[in-house]
């Protein structure tokens, strides 16, 4: 398994948005050069997150992005959705009637099992968590580097 690009930049920019969180918008170039991301790339990966209403846009010159919830309200599960699709790894655990093999297929169990974990580790975090996360591992470089 492996996370798109288009999820590992995604989450990015939302925890830009989640530091910048209560200061007003963040223009896209801003995140871009922060983030060392394309902007244009950022410009392509923000209409879904808008368009599913986890981000609020401004026009103007003190136009820009912001979070439409607080942090604490956004979890990476909804994110990644917005951005991979559904979390799931095999289609016949979520539509059995793909395949003939359902009622004997023990494998299909793992893929149950294995998706029922990542969705609740994804679900158990929110970008107020990796705000938090963020914070202490600066401040952990922070202290190295003195």
């Amino acid at each position: 398994m492996k996370i798109s690009t288009r999820s590992r930049y995604g989450m990015r920019l939302m925890l830009d948005l989640a530091l910048s969180y209560g200061n007003g918008p963040v223009f896209l170039k801003d995140i871009a050069r922060q983030q060392d991301i394309s902007e244009k790339y950022l410009s392509q990966i923000i209409i879904p997150l808008k368009s599913r209403g986890l981000v609020n846009s401004f026009r103007g010159a003190h136009g820009g992005y912001v979070l439409a919830r607080h942090p604490s309200q956004i979890t990476v599960q909804e994110i990644m959705e917005v951005l991979e699709g559904e979390m799931c790894f095999v289609k016949c655990v979520r539509d059995p009637s793909v395949c003939k093999r359902v009622s004997l297929c023990v494998t299909r169990q793992v893929w149950g099992i294995l998706g029922d974990a990542v969705s609740r580790t994804l679900e158990s975090m929110n970008l107020e968590d990796l705000v938090s996360m963020h914070r202490e591992k600066a401040k952990a470089v922070a202290m190295y580097n003195i």
